[in-house]
């Protein structure tokens, strides 16, 4: 079964800088695009930035140029790299991965989510 798991999320003060890493689980014919969405209690989950494989890369506003996104594709991997954190950074972290996987003997397009990772902001 192919599986998406993401880690590296913790508690770290106003200016920190914290990584995040996705990795796809299995053996999955192929990655499109993968990327990470965080959501606020009480919000709708929002998209942070995403990457295809090829390396494009696209960013919400609020990013303003704080974090970065890269993949491995060797790895099967995607990473965030966040730095000058803010308190209203804090979210529930999420990775997702669009992708081509086998399924009972045929191929399907899929997009799976993560079980997300925490990122608390406070001093």
């Amino acid at each position: 079964q192919v599986q998406v798991a993401e880690s590296g999320g913790g508690l770290v003060q106003p200016g920190g800088s914290l990584k995040l890493s996705c990795v796809v689980d299995g053996d999955p014919i192929r990655i499109y695009t993968m990327g990470w969405y965080r959501q606020i209690p009480g919000e709708q989950r929002e998209l942070v930035a995403r990457i295809t494989t090829a390396g494009g890369t696209d960013y919400a506003a609020f990013v303003e140029g704080r974090f970065i996104i890269s993949i491995d594709n060797a790895k099967r991997t995607v990473y965030l790299q966040m730095s000058s954190l803010r308190p209203d950074d804090t979210a529930l972290y999420y990775c997702n991965a669009d992708l081509q996987r086998r399924l009972y003997g045929g191929i399907q397009r899929a997009q799976l989510w993560g079980q997300g990772t925490q990122v608390t902001v406070s001093s």
